[in-house]
């Protein structure tokens, strides 16, 4: 650590040499920010990283004169061990050892609400030559890929606040794969407010490390490429924005708005028969709810979020804020129980 004071190591001579610490993240098969793609291999070429196994730790800091930095690290385990600590509540100090550093990337993908006390305003990098360009968090004013999974996450996270808005008609088991009951109501607020990874340090105070370097004297990042064709993200090996478009099928889409969700329940059909690139399907423990696992799976298009033993939600491009519930019908239980099966999950 270069000390307790961040204010005195931001005013010292290697100010832009240190980096205080925000906020982490987990890059892994299993876990990975969804806003960066629909799996693994998509999420690390929006980064310019080859889609290791191993995975990556992704920490979000400042550095002295403010800067926007988003480090990658190889040692998973203890961006893991301090993740884990600060969702407890717990005081952990994540200073990764510099050789652990993979990349130094300007700019955050996510919408880091914290900042650390006594630099300036968070910024993008003054750019050097060959810099790739600043990450940047996807529009709270658009609809596109990035926000369609975000809201699929908030989803996740509030499951049982989506599940009681919609009512049976049918006991389960029974009817078809269409909505029951009262539709989840329309607006995801998600892609619209701050984005924090889970994880935020319990300090209010940051303290700055010694180990950051800027992209010009990192280590090279390896050059982006997807493992699969199916994978939609760059692979350009340079930073890209997960900002996209809002989509200009919405008029066709309301005419039969569960045409997508059709089409996506069929795909998922065909990842049973064929495996998609890592991390398309993941299972995680819900928190709550004795253990029930959550069911997220992504497509061109597409997101669904589920629970093997209950129903499903999928949201859609084409449908700029827009639930749709899918009832357990006698089809939907056996594709689930097959997407849980073959799902990827945390270690």
């Amino acid at each position: 650590m270069a000390g307790t004071d961040p204010i005195a190591e931001a005013e010292g001579e290697g100010a832009a040499d240190a980096l205080f610490v925000l906020t982490a993240a987990l890059l892994t098969p299993a876990r990975f920010p969804s806003v960066l793609g629909d799996d693994y291999p998509a999420a690390c070429a929006a980064l310019g990283l080859q889609p290791y196994a191993e995975g990556y730790g992704l920490v979000f800091g400042q550095d002295g004169l403010g800067a926007r930095w988003t480090v990658v690290v190889d040692d998973v385990s203890l961006v893991a061990v301090a993740i884990a600590s600060w969702d407890c509540g717990m005081a952990y100090d994540l200073s990764p050892d510099e050789h652990s550093v993979v990349a130094g990337l300007p700019g955050w993908p996510l919408a880091v609400a914290t900042r650390a006390p006594g630099v300036p305003d968070p910024h993008d990098p003054e750019p050097e030559e060959g810099d790739p360009a600043p990450l940047v968090p996807p529009s709270g004013d658009a609809w596109g890929p990035a926000q369609r999974r975000l809201g699929a996450d908030e989803v996740a996270l509030q499951w049982s606040a989506w599940r009681s808005q919609v009512t049976d008609d049918a006991p389960p088991g029974t009817g078809s794969e269409t909505p029951s009951g009262t539709p989840a109501p329309s607006g995801i607020t998600a892609p619209s407010t701050p984005v924090v990874p889970s994880g935020t340090p319990v300090e209010t105070t940051p303290r700055p490390t010694t180990w950051f370097d800027r992209p010009s004297a990192r280590k090279s990042a390896p050059s982006a490429q997807a493992s699969s064709p199916a994978s939609t993200a760059p692979s350009t090996g340079t930073a890209a924005s997960v900002t996209t478009a809002p989509s200009t099928d919405a008029a066709p889409a309301a005419a039969d708005p569960y045409a997508g969700v059709r089409r996506a329940l069929d795909e998922l059909r065909g990842y049973l028969e064929e495996p998609p690139p890592v991390g398309r399907v993941r299972s995680s423990d819900s928190g709550t709810d004795g253990g029930v696992r959550t069911l997220r799976a992504d497509g061109p298009g597409w997101s669904l979020v589920a629970r093997p033993d209950d129903m499903a939600f999928v949201l859609l491009d084409e449908l700029p804020g827009e639930v749709l519930p899918v009832a357990r019908g006698p089809r939907l239980p056996a594709l689930l129980e097959g997407l849980d099966a073959m799902a990827v999950r945390p270690s």
